[in-house]
């Protein structure tokens, strides 16, 4: 069986700790196959493939670089953020299913806590309570005792959210504009939990001189690319605010750019 693993660590500025973090997960037989940081929101997101020994001993790796370079009390950054390995998703691929990767879920916050000490709340298909099945309840909740641990916190690399979950494309599309406001007018219109796509996470998140709604998109069948973009264009422009550019986080899979490409050129098939 073949999964994927989406670490996001709250690194995003030390080009150091990220070489770390790729050579360590390289080390364990896993494939690191992209990753990508950006210093304003100080996160890195990787994208790792391997069988279920494979991404399990890579994330064991991965956690203890995070634990050893960074340091929550010293952690600022705009994206929100529990721990110092942040979000671990096990995402089943070739030959596995959800409940595969849910297991590889439990067995991986189990292992984490008995080496390292770092809690762990379980989220998505890996969920043991139905209220936490989101991410953003698990953000939201910062009293909830965790599933793996008896403390609420590691004083320095906090909690781990690890989940299972489909792929999912991360997606960032930026405004020309440093109105925060305006971003949280359209995240809100969109996303699910505001009554939206129901497949569509968004937040609105400042940059250095522009703005950006940032996008989980759980469902790219349902819920396409280039329908987000041109929704979140006219949102805009009801605003007098145009689009700056699109920022993809990670990878994406093929018939997804398939789909928009299709849009955009005016062609049925591709």
């Amino acid at each position: 069986m073949l999964f994927e693993i989406v670490p996001n660590l709250s690194e995003g500025r030390s080009a150091e700790t990220i070489a770390a973090a790729v050579a360590a997960v390289n080390a364990t037989g896993a494939r690191v196959l992209d990753w990508s940081s950006d210093a304003v929101h100080h996160r890195s997101v990787l994208t790792i493939v391997g069988d279920g020994d494979q991404v399990l001993a890579g994330a064991l790796a991965l956690t203890g670089i995070a634990l050893e370079r960074i340091d929550l009390q010293r952690h600022a950054g705009v994206h929100p953020r529990i721990g110092a390995l942040d979000v671990l998703p096990f995402v089943p691929l070739e030959g596995a299913t959800l409940r595969d990767a849910a297991r590889l879920a439990h067995e991986a916050g189990a292992a984490i806590w008995e080496q390292y000490g770092i809690p762990s709340l379980y989220y998505g298909a890996a969920a043991r309570a139905p209220e936490r099945f989101l991410l953003p309840a698990i953000r939201s909740n910062l009293d909830w005792m965790p599933d793996e641990g008896d403390i609420l916190r590691h004083h320095s690399a906090g909690a781990i959210a690890i989940g299972a979950r489909d792929i999912l494309i991360a997606f960032n599309i930026e405004l020309a504009t440093a109105d925060l406001t305006a971003a949280r007018r359209i995240a809100r219109a969109i996303r699910e939990r505001d009554g939206g796509f129901r497949t569509l996470r968004a937040l609105a998140l400042p940059r250095e001189d522009r703005v950006q709604v940032s996008l989980n998109i759980t469902n790219y069948a349902a819920t396409p690319l280039y329908r987000i973009v041109e929704l979140v264009r006219d949102l805009a422009a009801q605003l007098n605010v145009e689009l700056v550019g699109c920022e993809l986080i990670g990878c994406l899979p093929l018939a997804a750019v398939e789909a928009t490409a299709a849009y955009y050129l005016g062609v049925t098939k591709l």
